[in-house]
């Protein structure tokens, strides 16, 4: 089963970097942090991207799972 995730972090990433980040969506934010959306397959996944970004020294903001609308869990009137 797929799981939406957006992941931000701190800084304004190249977008160069999707592929290099299992194809997530890579969008910068006005306060000059990025998103990383998109679907990964498993937990095994996530945790994979996050070694990636600790590896290179990207600061991790936050990590939220998301559902197919678009919606983060803190939003949804049912979390």
């Amino acid at each position: 089963m797929t799981h939406y995730y957006e992941i931000r972090v701190k800084g304004h990433m190249d977008k160069s970097w999707a592929d290099w980040f299992e194809g997530l969506v890579i969008s910068h934010r006005n306060d000059g942090d990025t998103l990383l959306s998109g679907p990964l397959t498993d937990q095994a996944a996530l945790h994979g991207l996050l070694n990636r970004l600790r590896g290179l020294g990207i600061e991790l903001i936050a990590v939220n799972p998301i559902d197919e609308t678009g919606a983060s869990d803190e939003e949804r009137p049912d979390a």
